[in-house]
């Protein structure tokens, strides 16, 4: 018996070993697998929407501030009564690439699934493992719920829209190695870039036509970001590119701000350096789109002094002249420090100097680490349009970058609509585009997030002209009842 049991027990202990290495394999292949899924939730930028201030990680509740109402984001945390942990890996794939839920209701494109449509089926399997593998469970439900106004809320009628816009693309693997078509499906499908930077149609669907030529997102604008060397960014080297991405910041051209600055901290800075480029390089080669009312690039404005602390140049005696020449109350003020009268002050060089000029100084010049970035060769300060000057001053700058943070204090409490306007049209003319002139009622309109789109401006009508239509239909129906022969 024992001659016969010795030879089994080393393949009995060879078998074990090879079994506790396949679960090992499995187990690091899982680990992997997920964390890829994590890579691609930051490419993607889930966590920047699906993540309220100050809440749980993807536990939904952030609120979106769209044209046509707030909504608000679901939860998709691996709950089984509040998230999608109940979901199976083809509903989630319907939901991101297709826009329609579990439970069969369609979402509204404030979640980018025109984008995800294009996602690879080896990413969606990815994320969905990182989801329900890595992210904790929130069972408590986002405080608020997406309820948006007559006609907007009725979730069926977008059945038709995506029948307009929805395209069904393919979901093959890209090569690795091909760095363009790396860099269109970055900015392409995950980092649905064009869902802010190109403008919208009636209908309120990105048009085709100008892809990446540049979009107005609640106020803000997001810049043309084609190759053209004047409205967009034909004149940046793939390097700047790259390291905007990367921090939020290029000096001497541009600083990330509002959604940009959002996707900086949550998304872009955590990408590798090859992707990065990548994305550099496509947006490089994408078609230019002119701008006819741009004759020059927005960082191209002004002549910086020579020395940025200095306050006897030129640059910082103009400033500061212009400010002690302001009106007595604003004088009055300066010599105080009292602020009963400030309302009253609209002088713009007396706002810069006051509220301005200790971080950017009085000659605009910023700081020598471009920490505080100078207001020459700056594309805000040298827009042709005010939405992003205005926005900044509002709302400031709150961002993280690869490098750390950056920070600049909002004045949408401390300044009227007035003072917002006068300092913001000073800050043009002085430093940057000169034909820039910002009046009260467009401070006004950006403060409630810029104008309303055309398709929110022409319900009224078409609910007016669709009731007539149905009236009309109405009557020849009855009046045909009417007429039918009675035996």
């Amino acid at each position: 018996m024992n001659t016969f049991l010795k030879p089994k027990w080393p393949a009995l202990a060879m078998w074990l070993a090879a079994g506790l290495a396949c679960q090992g394999v499995a187990a690091q292949g899982q680990d992997d697998l997920a964390a890829k899924g994590a890579y691609i939730a930051r490419a993607a930028d889930c966590a920047a929407c699906h993540t309220e201030p100050g809440g749980k990680a993807y536990a939904g509740g952030y609120a979106i501030a769209s044209p046509l109402g707030t909504i608000y984001a679901t939860n998709i945390t691996p709950s089984k009564t509040a998230g999608i942990g109940g979901w199976s890996e083809a509903q989630f794939a319907r939901a991101v690439r297709e826009g329609v839920s579990a439970d069969g209701h369609r979402l509204y494109p404030a979640m980018p699934y025109t984008d995800y449509a294009g996602i690879s089926d080896s990413d969606i399997h990815a994320l969905y493992t990182y989801l329900n593998q890595q992210v904790a469970p929130v069972d408590t439900p986002p405080a608020h719920v997406t309820q948006l106004g007559f006609p907007y809320g009725i979730r069926a009628s977008m059945a038709f829209w995506d029948l307009l816009y929805l395209k069904k693309p393919s979901h093959a693997e890209v090569d690795p190695q091909d760095s363009l078509a790396r860099g269109r499906y970055l900015v392409d499908v995950l980092g649905h870039c064009s869902s802010c930077h190109t403008p919208r149609n009636l209908l309120m669907a990105t048009d085709s036509k100008r892809y990446l030529a540049g979009g107005d997102v609640a106020g803000w604008h997001a810049p043309n970001i084609t190759s053209d060397p004047n409205a967009g960014i034909g004149g940046w080297s793939e390097d700047e590119l790259a390291g905007f991405l990367k921090t939020g910041h290029a000096a001497g051209k541009a600083q990330a701000a509002g959604g940009m600055a959002e996707a900086v901290e949550h998304s872009l800075r955590y990408l590798s350096d090859s992707d990065l480029h990548a994305m550099a390089a496509y947006l490089k080669s994408v078609p230019a789109q002119a701008d006819p009312a741009v004759s020059q690039p927005d960082y191209s404005y002004g002549q910086p002094p020579a020395k940025t602390y200095d306050l006897d140049n030129a640059q910082s005696r103009t400033s500061l002249d212009a400010a002690s020449a302001s009106t007595p109350i604003g004088a009055a003020l300066l010599a105080s420090r009292t602020y009963t009268d400030l309302p009253k002050v609209t002088e713009g060089a007396r706002l810069f100097a006051d509220a301005c000029a200790s971080c950017h100084q009085p000659s605009g010049a910023g700081t020598e680490d471009h920490y505080y970035p100078s207001l020459y060769h700056n594309s805000t300060t040298g827009a042709a349009t005010p939405n992003n000057l205005v926005m900044a001053i509002l709302h400031g700058v709150d961002r993280k970058g690869a490098d750390g943070p950056t920070y600049m204090p909002a004045f949408a409490q401390d300044m009227n609509d007035e003072q917002v306007a006068a300092v913001a049209s000073y800050v043009a003319s002085r430093f940057g585009n000169p034909q820039l002139k910002v009046d009260a009622g467009t401070v006004r309109e950006l403060r409630a997030g810029g104008p309303p789109p055309a398709l929110k401006a022409m319900m009224p009508w078409l609910l007016a002209l669709g009731g007539i239509v149905v009236l009309i239909v109405l009557g020849l129906i009855i009046h045909l009842l009417r007429r039918k022969p009675r035996r």
